[in-house]
C-alpha cells in the first residue's frame, strides 16, 4: 500500500503537508465530496506555492472545513483526495487508486461535505428543509463516493454551511433507500460476505467523469489490485477487473477447473427467506481458508437446511470454480451423484485424463474414486460440494446396514469447501450450525405471501395468527401457502381446519417440489423410524408427548407414571438416566429442543417440541387415540400439582398450568375417560383455584367456571366413596374446601368463604390437630374476613352475583360432605 500523504492543521491555523514514515501514521480524518470547479490541487499546496491564491480558490472552503471539523474531534491530521495525491505522477496515482479504499477504512472519521444540500444555522431543527435535497444529492450518484461511504467506520454528513445532518448510523435507513446498499454493509460487515453480483449492483447507477474510473473505483470494493491504464476504455478495464476477481477467489489457473453451475442437479428451491445471520456465519467458516473448510447444517426436518445451502451456493457461486450437489440419503444416491459430477466435468473439459477413460455406466465405485482424484488435484482447490440429506450417518458401533459412511465419499486432499445438511446433531465433521425456526413473524409472512400469492398480508391479523401457529417452520408455511393459492379459503378458516382436521388438510395440500416427496405429514416419519430402531423408549416418549402440552415436559412430571402397566414406560420413568438417554436421542434429530427457562427455578429444565411436530404426534403417531396414554398423562399432571403449603407451590403450579389446560381440553372433548380419576379432577381444580386468584378478573372467572365444574364432579366422587374409617384419606376434599374458600374470598363472596374455611378448619383439626400449619392458615383467613369491611351490594359487579349463584349447588355439596365428615 502506498504511503499516505496527510495535511496538518497547526495551532496557528496554517495547513501544511505531513508525510509520515512507514508504520507511523497518526490518527486522521478524511473528506468525501464531489469535485467542482477551482479545486485545490497538490501543486497548490506544495511549498513555495502562492498560498493567498490557493486560499482564494473555491475548493479551499472544503479544506478549511475539514481541518476545523477534525480539530473539533481532536484530530490534528486529515486527508483530502484533491490535493494529497500528485495526479501528474502516474506511479503515485496508480498506487493511490489501489490504496484509497484502505485509506478511507483506516481513517478515524470521514466527513461528507454536500455542497448541494443547504441547512442554514438559523433552521437547524427543520429536517424537511434539507431531507429532499439530501436524497437528490449528486454525491450519491458518483462512482468514487461509493467506497467513501462503505469503507470508513464513522461517517458524518454536513451541509454546504458546515451544519451536521447526521451520521451513517443515524441516516442508515435513508441511505439504504437511496443507494440500495444492504444495511449490514453500511454497518461494516466484511464485503466478502456479499456476492460479487450484489456489490456490482451498488455501482450500477453511479457515474464518473473519466470512463475508466467507473471500473477503477471498484478496486477496493472487491479487494483486488490492478494497474490503471487510462485510455483502455471502460469495457476493457471491466474485463481486467473481472479477471482479477476470479483469480482472487478461484485461483490463478481457475479456467482449467471451471465447471458451470448446473441448477438442474439441485433440488428446486422453495420460496426462501434469507437467513442472513446463518449465511454470514457460513461464509466466515468456508471462505479464505488455506485448507479444507466444512460446515454441517443440522436441524429439524423442514426447517430449511437445503434451501439455506442452495442460497449460499447461488450467492457465492463466483467464488468457486465448481459447485456440486449430492444426495447423501443413501449409498446408491451418492454413487449416482458422483456419476453426474463426472458428466458435468467432462462436458466442460473433455480431455480430463482422470475421467475421460472411465466407463460412467460401469463400476460406480471406480467413478466415485476418479471424481475424488480430480477434486484432489493440487491446483483444483476452489470447489464446493453440498452433501444433502445426510440423515442416517454411520456411527461407531452402529448396526444399521443402511447407514451411510460419508468418509468414503469425501475427497482426500486438504482443500475445497464442503456443506453437509443433516437432521442429526451427531454429525461432528468440522463446524456445526444449528438451523432453527425463523425468529421473525415478518419472515413467516413473507413465505406465506410468496407461496399463496396473496399480497398485502403483513397487517392481516388472521395471517399473523396463522404464522404464529406455524411457528417459523418454512415447510409448514410453504404447505399452507400452496394450499391457499388455489382456494378462496381465508387465513382464519385455514387455521380452524389446521386445528380440527390436521391430517386431512395436509394430505390434500398440493405437493411441494422443493421438498421432493416429503409432505408436512410425512417429513418426520423417516427420522421417527430411525429413532425407533435405536431406542424404543425414545419413540414411545414422542408418542406420549401428544397427550401433554408441547412445551416443558420433564422427568419429574413423567415419573408419576412409573406404576403404569407398560414395561417401556416403567423403565423410562423409574430412572432419570433412562429418561435422559431417550430425550437426548430425540434432541439429536431436532425433534425436541431443551427448554431452559425453568432450570434456575427448579434445578432442571424441561424439553419442548415444535408446534407442527406436536400436531404431527397427535394426528399421525396417534392416529388411533390411546385412552391408556391419555390417562397416564392426566395422572402425571394431577400427581405433580403441589398443595399451597408446599414451598414454591405457586411457581410449581404455574409451571403445570399449560399441561393442565391440555388435560382440560381433552377432558372437555371426551377424549379422556375420567371414571375412577375424580381425584385428578380435584387436583386440577386446586390448580385452577390457586392460580385463578392472581389472574385478571375475566381470566379468573374463566378459571373459576372450569374449577367449579371440576370440583362438582370431584365432590360427587368423594360423596360416593366416603367412609368414617378412612378419615385421613379425605384430605383432598378438605384441600378443595380450602381452595374454594380462597376463590370465594377473592370474588367478594364472604359468607361462602367463611363457610368453606370453617368446614375445612374443622376437618383439618380432626385429622392433623389444631396446631397444624393448615389450621393456622385457616384461622388467619377467618380473622381477616371478620375485620374486613363488607362490600356494599351496589359495589358488587354482575359477574360476582353470577358466580355466587353458580356456587349455591356446590355449597350444598360441601355442606353435605362436611356432615359426612362430622365437621361442625
Amino acid at each position: 500500500m502506498a504511503l499516505i500523504r496527510l495535511l496538518q492543521y497547526k495551532p496557528d491555523g496554517e495547513i501544511v503537508f505531513r508525510e509520515p514514515t512507514s508504520g507511523n501514521v497518526p490518527a486522521y480524518a478524511t473528506l468525501s465530496h464531489t469535485w467542482e470547479k477551482e479545486e485545490v490541487l497538490f501543486q497548490d499546496m506544495e511549498a513555495g506555492a502562492d498560498r493567498s491564491r490557493t486560499m482564494n480558490r473555491a475548493g479551499w472552503r472544503k479544506i478549511e472545513f475539514c481541518a476545523k471539523q477534525a480539530a473539533a474531534d481532536g484530530l490534528q491530521y486529515f486527508w483530502v483526495d484533491t490535493c494529497c495525491i500528485d495526479k501528474k505522477n502516474a506511479v503515485e496515482l496508480g498506487a493511490a487508486i489501489n490504496s484509497m479504499f484502505r485509506w478511507y477504512r483506516n481513517a478515524a472519521r470521514c466527513y461528507v461535505y454536500l455542497s448541494d444540500v443547504s441547512k442554514p444555522a438559523t433552521r437547524t431543527d427543520d429536517k424537511k428543509a434539507w431531507e429532499e435535497d439530501f436524497r437528490a444529492s449528486r454525491w450519491f450518484t458518483r462512482g468514487w463516493t461509493l467506497q467513501e461511504l462503505i469503507a470508513p467506520r464513522l461517517v458524518d454528513f454536513f451541509s454546504l454551511e458546515g451544519q451536521q445532518l447526521g451520521s451513517k448510523s443515524t441516516l442508515e435507513t435513508k441511505i439504504h433507500n437511496i443507494t440500495g446498499i444492504a444495511k449490514n454493509a453500511l454497518q461494516g460487515d466484511a464485503l466478502s460476505n456479499f456476492s460479487i453480483k450484489e456489490r456490482r449492483s451498488w455501482a450500477e447507477r453511479r457515474t464518473t467523469t473519466i470512463e475508466e474510473d467507473g471500473t477503477y473505483c471498484l478496486i477496493g470494493i472487491f479487494d483486488v489490485s490492478m494497474v490503471p491504464n487510462y485510455g483502455e476504455g471502460r469495457d476493457h478495464a471491466f474485463r481486467r477487473l473481472e479477471e482479477e476477481i476470479h483469480r482472487l477467489y478461484k485461483g490463478i489457473e481457475f479456467e482449467k477447473f471451471a465447471v458451470g453451475l448446473d441448477l438442474t442437479s439441485f433440488p428446486e428451491a422453495a420460496q426462501f427467506v434469507a437467513r442472513e445471520k446463518e449465511l454470514s456465519e457460513m461464509h466466515k467458516l468456508l471462505y479464505g481458508h488455506s485448507g479444507r473448510a466444512c460446515v454441517v447444517l443440522h436441524g429439524l426436518g423442514g426447517i430449511g437446511k437445503t434451501q439455506l445451502a442452495i442460497t449460499y451456493a447461488r450467492r457465492h457461486k463466483e467464488k468457486h470454480t465448481a459447485i456440486f450437489w449430492l444426495n447423501a440419503n443413501d449409498d446408491d444416491s451418492l454413487k449416482l451423484g458422483f456419476r453426474d459430477i463426472a458428466q458435468q466435468v467432462l462436458r466442460h473439459h473433455r480431455s480430463t485424463g482422470l475421467l475421460a477413460s472411465v466407463n460412467l455406466d460401469g463400476d460406480l465405485d471406480r467413478v466415485v474414486n476418479s471424481v475424488k482424484d480430480w477434486l484432489d488435484l493440487p491446483m483444483n482447490t476452489r470447489w464446493l460440494i453440498i452433501y444433502d440429506n445426510y440423515d442416517n450417518p454411520k456411527m461407531s458401533g452402529g448396526l444399521d446396514d443402511l447407514a451411510v459412511d460419508l468418509h468414503r465419499y469425501l475427497p482426500r486432499s486438504d482443500h475445497g469447501s464442503i456443506i453437509i445438511t443433516t437432521r442429526s446433531s451427531q454429525v461432528s465433521l468440522s463446524h456445526r450450525i444449528h438451523v432453527q425456526k425463523l425468529q421473525s413473524i415478518q419472515d413467516g409472512l413473507e413465505i406465506l405471501s410468496n407461496t399463496s400469492r396473496r399480497e398485502g398480508i403483513k397487517d392481516d391479523p388472521d395471517a399473523v395468527k396463522l404464522v404464529k401457529e406455524l411457528d417459523g417452520l418454512p415447510l409448514a408455511l410453504s404447505t399452507a401457502g400452496a394450499y391457499l393459492e388455489h382456494v378462496t379459503t381465508s387465513f382464519s378458516e385455514y387455521l380452524r381446519l389446521y386445528k380440527a382436521s390436521w391430517l386431512k388438510l395436509q394430505t390434500t395440500s398440493p405437493k411441494l417440489n422443493s421438498y421432493e416427496d416429503r409432505a408436512l405429514y410425512s417429513t418426520w416419519q423417516t427420522t421417527f423410524d430411525l429413532i425407533e430402531q435405536k431406542n424404543t423408549a425414545s419413540a414411545k416418549l414422542l408418542k406420549l408427548w401428544a397427550y401433554f402440552d408441547r412445551e416443558d415436559v420433564y422427568f419429574d412430571l413423567l415419573r408419576h407414571a412409573n406404576s403404569a402397566d407398560d414395561e417401556w414406560l416403567q423403565r423410562l420413568t423409574e430412572d432419570e438416566l433412562n429418561f435422559n438417554m431417550a430425550v437426548t436421542l430425540l434432541c439429536s434429530f431436532g425433534l425436541v429442543d431443551p427448554h431452559w427457562s425453568h432450570q434456575l427455578q427448579f434445578g432442571s429444565g424441561g424439553y419442548s417440541v415444535h408446534s407442527c411436530v406436536h400436531s404431527w404426534t397427535t394426528f399421525v403417531l396417534n392416529h388411533e387415540w390411546d385412552e391408556r396414554l391419555a390417562q397416564v398423562a392426566l395422572t402425571c399432571v394431577a400427581s405433580e400439582i403441589p398443595m399451597r403449603d408446599v414451598r414454591d407451590s405457586w411457581m410449581l403450579q404455574r409451571r403445570l398450568l399449560q399441561h393442565a389446560s391440555r388435560q382440560e381440553r381433552l377432558i372437555s372433548g371426551g377424549k379422556v375417560d375420567v371414571e375412577g380419576m375424580e381425584w385428578a379432577l380435584d387436583m386440577l381444580g386446586v390448580l385452577y383455584a390457586d392460580q385463578g386468584k392472581l389472574a385478571e378478573a375475566e381470566a379468573m372467572y374463566s378459571k373459576l367456571a372450569e374449577a367449579e365444574a371440576m370440583y362438582s364432579r370431584a365432590l360427587q366422587g368423594y360423596e360416593e366413596a366416603l367412609s368414617p374409617q378412612l378419615l385421613p384419606s379425605y384430605l383432598p376434599a378438605l384441600n378443595t374446601m380450602f381452595a374454594f374458600g380462597d376463590l370465594f374470598s377473592q370474588t367478594d363472596r364472604k359468607d361462602l368463604a367463611k363457610a368453606m374455611y370453617s368446614q375445612a378448619l374443622s376437618g383439618y383439626t380432626s385429622i392433623q390437630g389444631p396446631s397444624s400449619k393448615s389450621c393456622q392458615q385457616l384461622k388467619d383467613r377467618l380473622h381477616t374476613l371478620q375485620v374486613a369491611p363488607a362490600a356494599s351490594e351496589t359495589s358488587k359487579d354482575k359477574s360476582t352475583e353470577v358466580g355466587a349463584h353458580k356456587s349455591s349447588t356446590l355449597k350444598q355439596k360441601f355442606c353435605k360432605l362436611g356432615r359426612r365428615l362430622n365437621i361442625r
